[in-house]
């Protein structure tokens, strides 16, 4: 959808006058959908096809009073036949000129005229507009009349008919019920409903229409109520219509822009200005009845929805209020601009449209006031089918008698019924940044026009008239509201009263005429300036500028930096248009890491929008062709702001700024209205021929086509100029096509790069037919599976190169934040695909409503088959005798689990919820695949044309989902981070070579990303428990130990297996080492870093469960004793040494260098199979003298202890001799002694492979290890521990590695909890 602009070539006012109305030549025609929508409603009702009922074909439905029965209008005549720029699309503009088709009226009914406007987009999304006065003229033709009569007469037999056959009771009941005052009373309806052609006079609609390239709406209702007055008026107008309608077609021009323009009406002169090329575009609706009508609040949540690009179904029995409502809220995106389907007036024969699985924005006119449960909606019905390609689609009709609710409930839905004041709105949507203090300041400008920032709705319509005009006079006349500024015309005040009527009626038969009586206030100031339009107007148009303003200011103030974070293309234009969807044109991550925390829930989701996208490629279109005009004023203000704030530092915050130029565009409008710029030519008398340019008062005219076919344009400066001006644009689109891509071709690659639902922006009015309908679907469908294919892929690629960096290939490419992004823009489309086509809407969230009813299936078939078998789970077992249960693993199961969280209220949420743990589990395409095989449950939900039941677009669609698998998410994991999740853990001893049972009271302590469980002690003579706590997030580490009671208190453990019964995943924590005192190093608690396990099946379960061989695992084989290390392993020599140091030095760096909610566990990095302590560990293992003190083991922390000892024992003199480090030595000494001694003292029982494991990280964390190593590498006591040839005592070693470890220094590194518990350094 563009912003107003003329079309290429246009400089007149309007295009097209036309006329449209009843066409005596063909008679009373009704409308095929009314007809078809009756006959619907008694096959609901029962009737059999043999029984009488409504004729299909003519559409006679005699249920119906017949002047409330739709019949067909006609564009009666237009003026001229076609205009090149603009061709007249007739079906269109009679469908939007009287949606309703005819209406018949009596004398006895209201019969005022009524304006309201539409607008038409074309194909390449150009707009024009249109303006409609309504009015009802008396029918005269006899045929006409005595039709009606008929029709009147065959109702009131179906009337009596129908009351009779429906008592099956007494006549007396039947009376007594008709006396009771029931409201189908026969003496009733023909009281208020009722035509005979004897007594009542029967009056038609017709209307005039404007169209326009430029909603000048308040000029166009003057010249519209103008001619019609001419026409109603006894009094016969100064020149023939044809003379005013000829010159606002053919000699009224379009203001230049910056301009204001003054033309004649047949009363009066009318005023029109335009913006100039650095002002908001075009907006003549009146945005203040927008703001009256919806509410401050209300509107401020429209406006959300919009941006987020939501369904808006706008609903309200007055078309301008629609129009109204749609034109401001769109006008209020700039410099954004709505990009999907966009109708503001919906007709009935496009109502299909409303079951569309795309963002719209749509118009629906409620047929009755302040009633929406009336609201009709489209159902399926089987009428007549049209072949498509795979299917039959059947064609979706209106059904009048359901309730709105069951249509509201969409999971993007937001409705807003316009007449009650009333607003639905999606759940779980984001707030607009700074909502409450962006409130404020547009009621600050409300109030300043007098306008309640609440609305006026409660009041009546004529009481919100009195009550703005008593306002009006009480402002204006300062003297208490006695008099008014202007002259009080008394004859117009008192024509209602009926003594003067009376009076009226005397003076008539006795032939006096009555003057108007006028009373003038004395003028107490002359104004400094005239204004050439009404206050009423001047105070519109600056409220509406000034609103305008405050939201524009918003977007400027959000994207003040956007253009640092679009990605500049480095090919031509024609290669960029051609890869466009490939590619990424706009840095979102870092565009998001540089907003505000609170702007971010809302910017996340604006940035995935159609608008934006769109606002970005005109940017980086814009290196190559003219800027876009919207995009020119947004930039210019940009750039504006930057030079009044250059002081200001450009980092972004949440501060609120208030718009500062309110009142310079204010007086920029009032100038132009204030001092008139251009005077177009007056109307003038034609060459008509004598005779033309008679009327009858009261009814249009039959105008003369010959003298409004064409206009002269030699006394036309206007049209010469914009002949110039279109003579040197076509030279240099010439010019252009050599030097650039062929103007087709290019707009082609355009709209096919920016979004595949552009096509569909804009239902093409002229071409409604079944076969069209069906085809639209089907591009509904294909556009579905496209977006899917799209989205599946950018979540595949970006997260494999998120992997890809994790192993030292290339560049990070995504965020979590952004992948959060990504998988709520796939839910999304989820919902969109389970809501085209859906029969039966039951809550928000369309594929929760499935899942629901296919539980509920599947509970019923499970309580009548139930085996045994089902209702104990398998248990996996080993050679070691491990008995883990088997997770069961069904949609069912999943769907519980998240019923059970209380943290979600509603069904969108349940829903993605849902999603992401399938996600999360790799079952997404497997469980929709498995809901999809229901074929008789999606027959009952989904129409024939819907996403769901064409086949091969489903399979297309889940081998999409599919490819998903292929990478791991933590989407449910990381999202949901405060419900209560139950946890299985396994203790795995090793049988073979000791107890599989302890007898002390053994316990463990579960530790995770998100926080940790404490300790918990495990039941006696069981190696399984299950616990539930808080999402602990992805696991990090395991402490388990026992308290050495008993006679069996050593124990050798394999490892802990501990598993998430929600999302399924499962760790591992490898051991290998015993618990127990004089065993192993005496540990009697081990500290466990954990790994996560790819799913297996159960045969192989044995062998994920089993230690390893010591070869195929440098965990284990790093916990054994350096005896039985130096015995059964082959040693690393010195090169695989230093280079696993630098490895797992290089990782922590990258660790650190990426985005801090980026990181994954740090301890893993530290204490993993390839972390820091290992490599350490390998260092200090090297060369180490493998002798047995007294048959015990040796360990590492023996000549730490030692090391620790000759430092504290040895004089001060002696170490300076010794180590040659004087001061700095002697403080690294001292450190170190500390740190031992603290850990030894501690309170936890911790093996000496523990205590060393906690040095390294103690040392790493306060930046202490450069310092200690060349302290022990020159301690004596390295002489009798280590080999000549270890690396410790080889200085060129030494030194390399204090200056890798101090590459650690700029970092602040934190330690988990469960590391340094009890340790006070």
């Amino acid at each position: 959808m563009s912003s107003p602009s003329p079309s290429p070539g246009s400089c007149r006012f309007a295009d097209y006058f036309v006329l449209a109305g009843i066409d005596t030549d063909s008679g009373l025609e009704p409308d095929e959908l009314s007809a078809l929508c009756q006959w619907v409603e008694a096959e609901r009702y029962g009737r059999s096809r043999e029984s009488p009922c409504p004729n299909k074909a003519s559409g006679e439905n005699f249920d119906q009073s017949p002047l409330r029965r739709t019949f067909k209008s006609r564009v009666l005549a237009h003026y001229p036949q076609n205009v090149e720029y603009n061709p007249f699309d007739q079906d269109a503009v009679n469908m939007l000129c009287m949606p309703k088709g005819l209406s018949f009226k009596t004398q006895a009914e209201n019969r005022d005229p009524q304006f309201h406007s539409f607008l038409i987009t074309r194909e390449d999304g150009s707009r024009t507009y249109g303006f409609v006065l309504t009015f009802y003229e008396e029918v005269t033709c006899k045929q006409i009349c005595s039709a009606m009569q008929t029709l009147y007469q065959m109702h009131n037999v179906e009337q009596y008919s129908s009351v009779y056959a429906s008592s099956s009771c007494s006549m007396d009941s039947l009376a007594s019920s008709i006396d009771e005052g029931d409201s189908t009373s026969l003496a009733k309806m023909q009281r208020y409903n009722s035509y005979d052609i004897s007594r009542d006079t029967l009056y038609v609609s017709k209307c005039i229409c404007l169209i326009t390239p430029l909603p000048f709406v308040q000029a166009c209702r003057k010249f519209l109520q103008q001619l019609h007055k001419a026409v109603s008026s006894r009094q016969t107008p100064p020149l023939p219509l044809e003379s005013y309608i000829h010159n606002i077609l053919y000699e009224v021009p379009l203001p230049p822009p910056g301009r204001s323009l003054k033309f004649s009406g047949v009363y009066g002169p009318i005023i029109c200005q335009r913006p100039g090329p650095n002002e908001l575009p075009l907006f003549d609706f009146p945005l203040r009845e927008a703001f009256e009508l919806l509410g401050l609040e209300n509107l401020v949540q429209l406006f959300t929805c919009v941006l987020l690009e939501m369904q808006i179904l706008l609903y309200s029995q007055d078309y301008q209020r629609l129009m109204t409502v749609a034109e401001g809220i769109t006008a209020l995106l700039f410099p954004f601009q709505w990009q999907h389907v966009y109708v503001p007036i919906l007709p009935a024969s496009l109502l299909h449209f409303l079951d569309a699985p795309v963002p719209y924005l749509m118009g629906l006119q409620s047929k009755e006031p302040n009633d929406r449960s009336k609201l009709e909606l489209a159902q399926e019905v089987n009428h007549p089918s049209i072949v498509q390609g795979r299917e039959a689609f059947t064609i979706s009709v209106l059904h009048p008698h359901q309730s709105w609710y069951s249509f509201k409930e969409k999971a993007n839905l937001c409705f807003v019924d316009i007449d009650n004041h009333f607003i639905d709105l999606p759940e779980d949507f984001p707030q607009f940044p700074n909502k409450l203090e962006f409130i404020q300041e547009i009621s600050e400008v409300l109030l300043h026009f007098g306008i309640p920032p609440e609305g006026n709705l409660h009041c009546s319509e004529s009481a919100t008239e009195l009550q703005s005009l008593v306002l009006d006079e009480l402002a204006n006349d300062k003297k208490n509201g006695n008099l008014t500024s202007t002259t009080i015309n008394m004859y117009e005040l008192l024509k209602g009263n009926e003594t003067l009527a009376r009076l009226q009626a005397l003076a008539k038969r006795t032939g006096v005429a009555m003057e108007k009586m006028e009373i003038v206030a004395p003028r107490e100031k002359e104004r400094d300036t005239k204004c050439q339009c009404s206050e009423d107007e001047l105070r519109d148009h600056k409220l509406a500028v000034q609103l305008r303003e405050v939201f524009a200011k918003r977007f400027t103030q959000m994207f003040a930096d956007y253009e640092a974070f679009v990605i500049q293309p480095t090919q031509d234009m024609e290669s960029w248009l051609t890869n466009r969807e490939q590619m990424q044109n706009f840095d979102k991550a870092s565009f998001l890491s540089d907003q505000p925390e609170p702007y971010l829930p809302f910017l996340s989701h604006f940035i995935e929008t159609q608008m934006f996208a769109t606002f970005i490629d005109n940017k980086i279109v814009s290196l190559w062709e003219e800027k876009d005009p919207l995009l020119r004023v947004f930039d210019s203000r940009i750039e504006k702001m930057k030079i009044y704030n250059v002081r200001v530092p450009t980092i972004r915050t949440s501060n609120y700024q208030k718009c500062t130029i309110l009142k310079e565009a204010a007086q920029a409008i009032e100038q132009r209205l204030v001092k008139i710029d251009h005077t177009a030519i007056h109307p003038h008398l034609l060459d008509m021929k004598i005779g033309q340019g008679k009327y009858e008062q009261g009814f249009f005219p039959k105008l003369q086509a010959d003298v409004l076919a064409t206009g002269s344009t030699n006394n036309n400066r206007w049209a010469n100029r914009g002949a110039t001006a279109q003579r040197r644009k076509d030279r240099l689109r010439q010019h252009s096509e050599h030097l650039a891509l062929d103007n087709d071709l290019k707009e082609k690659y355009i709209q096919e790069a920016r979004s595949f639902g552009k096509s569909l922006r804009q239902p093409k009015l002229s071409d409604l037919s079944p076969a069209v309908i069906a085809q639209t679907n089907w591009k509904f469908v294909e556009g579905l599976l496209k977006e899917c294919r799209i989205k599946t892929k950018r979540m595949l690629v970006e997260k494999m190169g998120h992997e890809a960096v994790e192993l030292g290939h290339g560049e990070a490419s995504i965020t979590g934040l952004e992948e959060n992004m990504l998988i709520a823009s796939l839910c999304d489309l989820l919902e969109r695909i389970w809501s085209h086509g859906l029969l039966i809407k039951q809550g928000k969230s369309a594929l929760w409503s499935h899942l629901m009813h296919y539980q509920e299936c599947e509970e019923k078939r499970e309580t009548i088959v139930e085996t045994p078998a089902a209702a104990r789970p398998e248990r996996r077992k080993s050679e070691s005798g491990l008995i883990l249960p088997t997770l069961k693993v069904s949609l069912n199961h999943d769907m519980r689990h998240v019923q059970q969280m209380s943290e979600i209220k509603t069904d969108v949420g349940r829903a993605r919820a849902w999603i992401r743990l399938s996600l999360e589990k790799k079952v997404l395409s497997q469980q929709l695949k498995q809901l999809l095989l229901n074929q008789s449950l999606i027959k009952k939900l989904y129409k024939r044309y819907a996403f769901l039941r064409c086949e091969e677009e489903k399979e297309q669609f889940l081998y999409h989902l599919l490819s998903l698998n292929a990478v791991d998410y933590f989407c449910f994991t990381s999202v949901f981070t405060t419900i209560m999740i139950p946890y299985r853990a396994v203790i795995i001893p090793i049988k073979k070579l000791s107890n599989s049972i302890t007898t002390s009271n053994p316990w463990i302590s579960v530790s995770g990303e998100l926080g940790g469980t404490g300790v918990m002690q495990v039941p006696k003579n069981l190696l399984e428990m299950t616990f539930e706590c808080q999402n602990l997030g992805k696991l990090t580490t395991v402490q388990i130990g026992h308290d050495n009671s008993g006679l069996l208190a050593k124990w050798l453990v394999d490892c802990v297996m501990v598993r998430n019964e929600i999302t399924g995943h499962t760790y591992r924590f490898p051991c290998g080492r015993w618990l127990g005192k004089g065993v192993d190093d005496g540990s009697l608690e081990r500290i466990l870093v954990g790994e996560l396990i790819t799913p297996v099946v159960e045969e192989d379960l044995s062998k994920q469960c089993r230690t390893p061989p010591q070869l195929r695992s440098p965990t284990v084989a790093r916990r054994l004793s350096i005896t039985s290390l130096g015995g059964k392993t082959g040693k690393p020599n010195a090169g695989q040494i230093q280079e696993g140091i630098g490895e797992s030095i290089n990782n922590i760096v990258k660790h650190f260098h990426k985005p801090e909610k980026e990181r994954g566990s740090l301890t893993i990095l530290l204490c993993g199979e390839f972390g820091l302590v290992s490599a350490l560990e390998q260092v200090f293992h090297h060369g180490f003298k493998s002798v047995r003190l007294f048959q015990k083991n040796v360990f590492i922390w023996d000549f730490l202890e030692k090391a620790v000892t000759y430092f504290e024992t040895a004089d001060e003199e002696e170490v300076q001799v010794n180590l040659l480090e004087g001061k700095r030595c002697t403080e690294s000494s001292k450190s170190l002694c500390q740190y031992v001694n603290a850990i030894n003292s501690a309170p936890r029982n911790i093996g000496k492979d523990g205590k060393l494991q906690l040095l390294v990280c103690l040392g790493a964390r306060d930046h202490l290890l450069p310092r200690w190593i060349p302290l022990l590498a020159e301690c004596p006591v390295i002489s009798r521990m280590y080999e000549d040839s270890a690396l410790l005592r080889d200085h060129a070693s030494v030194n390399s590695l204090i200056r890798v470890l101090q590459t650690l220094h700029e970092f602040n590194i934190t330690l988990e909890t469960s590391l340094v518990k009890g340790i006070d350094v």
